[in-house]
């Protein structure tokens, strides 16, 4: 059962880009080594900054 749990958090987490930091750490390493890893506080104000300056499809 707790595989079960497990499984469901992951999805979860995905759904809501709880990693999302970590996701992105991975692919600059994986495809850009050199290039510097920001911060977790750097990276979410940049995330939420692009957010505002494109917002895409959203309902408000």
């Amino acid at each position: 059962m707790s595989g079960v749990f497990a499984g469901v958090r992951w999805w979860f987490a995905g759904l809501m880009g709880d990693d999302a930091y970590t996701r992105y750490v991975a692919h600059l390493a994986r495809r850009h080594p050199d290039a510097p890893v920001p911060t977790v506080r750097e990276f979410w104000r940049s995330r939420y900054a692009d957010m505002e300056a494109n917002p895409g499809a959203r309902c408000c």
